[in-house]
C-alpha cells in the first residue's frame, strides 16, 4: 500500500490504494510508520496519495474485528454479544505520533479528498501544500464515531476553537478556499506532490540540527499553550539544551563561514 521512495536526503511516500481512494488500514499505518522510523539519514518527508485522492479516510470495511465470546460466557449461556475491536485507531495513532515527533520536516501534499482520517493525516504533518481540487473535512457525526483527544488538539492548535468546531460538530466537507480560511492550508498550488518534493529538497538543505529543534520546540510549546519560567522550566530548559546544541555543533561554523564566503552551506547535522 506504502510506495517509499528516496530522492537524495527526501523521501516521498505515496499512499497506494486505488480502489480505496487510498482509505487506510491498520496494516498501511504500520508499514508507513516503520518507512518513517527507518529513515536515517532523510532530512524531509513528502506524504501523498497515488490518483485522484490524498486519503479517503479509514477503511471502514476493515477497521473493526469482531471477538467471540469466551468459552466460560458460552457455557453460561444466556444471552451475549460479539465484543467489537477497533484495530485501526491504534496502529493510526502510533502512525500520527511518529509523524508529529518524526526530527524531520513532514509536508502532505494533498489533492482531492482528504477526509476524515485524511484530515487528521494532514493536520499531524507539519507543513500541507494543497491543490485546488482539494477537500477536507471529518465526517465523524454521519458515522457515529468518535476522534481520539490528540486528534482533536491537533486540529485546534492548528485552526483554532472556532473552526475546529465547524468542522467537528457539522460534519461538513470543506473546499480549499474554506480551508485556507481556516488555516489547513500552508500553500496553494496547482501542482501539489511536485511543489512538496522541491520544497522538501529545500528544506533538506537547511541545519538539520536546527530545523529538528525547531520541531521539538514547537512541539513543547504547542503542548503546553505557552511556555512561563517557574511553571514549564523543564521544557524551557529542553529547548536550551537544544539551542546549545545547534550552538556548539560544526554546522554553525560551516553555515557561517558559507554566509562569508556567499557559498551554498554543506550541513552534516553535527
Amino acid at each position: 500500500m506504502i510506495h517509499w521512495e528516496r530522492r537524495g536526503r527526501v523521501a516521498l511516500a505515496t499512499l497506494d490504494r486505488h480502489d480505496r481512494r487510498n482509505a487506510l488500514h491498520a496494516e498501511g499505518c504500520d508499514e508507513l510508520r516503520g518507512h518513517l522510523a527507518d529513515a536515517g539519514d532523510v532530512r524531509a518527508v513528502v506524504i501523498t496519495g497515488a490518483g485522484s485522492a490524498f486519503c479517503a479516510g479509514a477503511d471502514l470495511g476493515t477497521r473493526f474485528e469482531l471477538l467471540p465470546p469466551s468459552s466460560e460466557e458460552q457455557e453460561a449461556g444466556g444471552e451475549w454479544h460479539e465484543e467489537r475491536r477497533d484495530t485501526f485507531r491504534p496502529a493510526f495513532e502510533e502512525l500520527l505520533d511518529v509523524i508529529v515527533h518524526h526530527p524531520a520536516p513532514v509536508i502532505a501534499a494533498i489533492h482531492g479528498p482528504a477526509i476524515g482520517a485524511g484530515t487528521q493525516l494532514a493536520v499531524a504533518c507539519d507543513l500541507r501544500v494543497v491543490g485546488p481540487d482539494a477537500t477536507f473535512g471529518i465526517p465523524a457525526g454521519k458515522l457515529g464515531i468518535h476522534l481520539h483527544w490528540t486528534n482533536i488538539e491537533r486540529l485546534v492548535q492548528l485552526v483554532g476553537p472556532a473552526h475546529a468546531r465547524d468542522l467537528l460538530l457539522s460534519s461538513r466537507i470543506v473546499d480549499v478556499d474554506d480551508a485556507d480560511r481556516m488555516g489547513l492550508v500552508s500553500r496553494r498550488e496547482d501542482d501539489p506532490i511536485a511543489v512538496a518534493v522541491e520544497w522538501a529538497e529545500e528544506l533538506a538543505g537547511l541545519a538539520p540540527l536546527t530545523v529538528a529543534g525547531h520541531k521539538r520546540a514547537l512541539e513543547l510549546v504547542a503542548e503546553r499553550g505557552s511556555l512561563l519560567p517557574g511553571r514549564d522550566d523543564d521544557a524551557i530548559a529542553d529547548i536550551d539544551a537544544l539551542e546549545q546544541q545547534a550552538f556548539d555543533s560544526d554546522d554553525v561554523v560551516e553555515g557561517m563561514q558559507a554566509f562569508a564566503e556567499k557559498r551554498q552551506p554543506e550541513f552534516r547535522g553535527r
